[in-house]
């Protein structure tokens, strides 16, 4: 039989039908038992090597190694396209020019402090124009409170404590892309999420000073950015609970890594609101809204970062009523080294590993470490956090059986023992929530 479509095209359109062309399942042979022949060996050609833990490679699953090479759709250009602008690094993938919107591939984020350089880039409209007075930046905090506040960043700086603290960033759609069906919005793999060194004043310090009186329920928070479509209405405006915005771990920013916020990631002053979706991390910061009710601002209600409450059948319509904000971001892992798609010399047996690992609100009990697709495990060794909200670095070595193609999985658990699932589960019509294994392909001679 002629194949009309090569192995990685038929794994990126149709696995189980590549399952069957690979490992011989249309003779009916499961791919545990059929461990040679024509079809491991076309398997074996498109990942470029032996896999010696072929019987252990769950069905239906596209190999690391051409799950990013596949072909993309005929109305997609041909591979990633690479942000262009000053102060980022060149291999940041560009995923919207219109918002300006560009991730970090898992390689890239292996410093333990993410550089200014290799950290994403999210926006939901317009980027303002750079104010080059930043001192004379102003903000308001008002609404439920005794006391409106109207404060220059000269005036935070020098009325209040600043203090510094490591922290993890994250868009609320890191990890879309795992989905299937397709959810709309930017196609993120696990690359929406930095660890910074940021710089600024309690956000709780800020509204004890304002006074939030007892009929505070909720937070809006504005900044500059207008939207794409009317530049007369706000790109995004979300909220929070006020017991989360009271979390002392929440900052006014101005600095990052030690220098001025640069412009690009909200400077002068922005929000940063540890743990949560990183959209309630107001950019170009200018209000915060105090209110007794739920905050019905752009980027709240309906599907917005919002994750049903009743599993959805996949690509299914959303049902009025059966969601509810995405608020702590999930259990997440990565592997930083080696690179997916890297070539090791004939003859390798150890592989060290490093990576991250972080859970929104809570934090990472352990990761483990699999060549075998799962069907074993060894622990990796987990690094305490410097502070609540920072990731946690991880370091592993995996002894390799011999020369071939092998994947490498990660799985994180948090604290309340929470675990990365396989496939990205709880579909949602704007793709939340999505955490799955990540895996990297590696090839050894």
């Amino acid at each position: 039989m002629k194949n009309e479509r090569t192995i990685e095209e038929l794994y990126a359109q149709d696995p189980e039908r590549a399952d069957a062309e690979a490992f011989g399942r249309k003779t009916g042979l499961d791919r545990r038992g059929f461990l040679g022949g024509a079809g491991l060996t076309a398997m074996g050609a498109a990942v470029g090597g032996a896999i010696p833990f072929a019987a252990n490679l769950p069905g239906g699953m596209i190999p690391a190694a051409l799950a990013q090479s596949a072909p993309p759709a005929p109305a997609a250009p041909k591979g990633p396209q690479y942000l262009k602008y000053p102060g980022k690094n060149d291999k940041l993938v560009l995923l919207g020019d219109r918002p300006l919107v560009a991730e970090t591939p898992e390689h890239l984020l292996d410093d333990d402090t993410t550089p200014v350089d290799k950290f994403f880039v999210r926006n939901n409209g317009t980027i303002p124009q750079e104010d080059r007075d930043a001192d004379k930046w102003k903000f308001t905090i008002d609404g439920e409170v005794n006391n409106k506040l109207e404060l220059t960043l000269g005036e935070l700086k020098a009325k209040f404590k600043p203090v510094t603290r490591r922290l993890v960033l994250e868009c609320g759609g890191n990890g879309r892309s795992f989905f299937t069906p397709q959810a709309r919005g930017n196609q993120w793999t696990n690359g929406g999420a930095g660890c910074a060194e940021w710089t600024g004043v309690r956000l709780s310090d800020v509204l004890k000073a304002a006074g939030v009186k007892s009929s505070a329920v909720f937070t809006g928070h504005y900044g500059s950015d207008k939207s794409l479509a009317d530049a007369s209405k706000d790109a995004i405006s979300r909220g929070v609970p006020i017991k989360k915005a009271m979390d002392a771990n929440n900052l006014i920013v101005f600095a990052m890594n030690g220098e001025p916020l640069p412009h690009i990631h909200g400077g002068p002053v922005r929000l940063l609101v540890a743990g949560w979706p990183g959209s309630v991390s107001a950019k170009w910061f200018t209000r915060l809204w105090v209110r007794d009710k739920y905050h019905d601002g752009p980027g709240m209600g309906a599907t917005s970062y919002r994750v049903a409450i009743k599993p959805m059948v996949p690509g299914d319509k959303a049902a009025e009523g059966n969601f509810r904000d995405l608020e702590s971001m999930p259990v997440r892992s990565i592997i930083t080294s080696p690179a997916n798609g890297t070539k090791l010399p004939a003859g390798t047996r150890e592989v060290q590993l490093r990576g991250a690992a972080w859970a929104g609100d809570l934090r990472v009990r352990r990761v483990d470490v699999s060549i075998d697709f799962g069907a074993t495990w060894t622990r990796a060794a987990l690094s305490q956090p410097k502070n609540k909200y920072d990731w946690q670095r991880w370091t592993a070595t995996v002894k390799l059986p011999s020369d071939g193609y092998y994947e490498i999985w990660t799985r994180a658990t948090d604290s309340a023992g929470a675990m990365q699932p396989h496939i990205a589960g709880f579909w949602n019509p704007q793709g939340y929530g999505a955490n799955p294994m990540h895996r990297v392909a590696v090839l050894a001679g």
